[in-house]
């Protein structure tokens, strides 16, 4: 007997677990239904008071707002940033490990502007010599 006990009550909880789970997605696609409604109501609102008047646009209509709601977030992006379903961590590890490099190199520039007064300027005008010279040998070459 106590073993119909003990499997009546795990059927139980099961219809319980699955009834409020069905409960629960139910709940949710109408509270994103509702959401989805109410933002383009507001885009709709927002439009008819702003752009007519700072634009000379016409009014629309709700339709058209989630219209114009769907085509923003085509041509804008959806948002998506770094959330934590992006693995935040081992991205910022590894922009840390590629920038251990250049923070290694970061302390000689400290020596740039005395480089450059000593011998930076004409370096750089020898380097345009060449580039040119090579540039007339290439097309004069062909």
């Amino acid at each position: 007997m106590e073993h119909k006990a003990q499997i009546k009550k795990e059927v139980e909880d099961n219809v319980k677990h699955y009834v409020t789970k069905g409960f629960k997605i139910f709940f949710f696609i109408i509270l994103g239904l509702a959401i989805a409604f109410l933002v383009g109501y507001i885009v709709m609102r927002l439009w008819n008071w702003l752009m007519p008047e700072l634009f000379g646009l016409p009014m629309v209509g709700y339709w058209q707002a989630v219209g114009v709601l769907i085509l923003a977030k085509i041509l804008f992006g959806f948002g998506g940033g770094d959330g934590p379903g992006k693995n935040s961590k081992s991205k910022r590890r590894n922009r840390a490990h590629k920038c251990s490099t250049l923070r290694k190199d970061f302390s000689e520039w400290k020596y740039y502007d005395e480089f450059w007064e000593a011998e930076g300027e004409q370096a750089y005008n020898n380097y345009i010599a060449r580039i040119k010279e090579e540039n007339n040998g290439s097309t004069q070459g062909q």
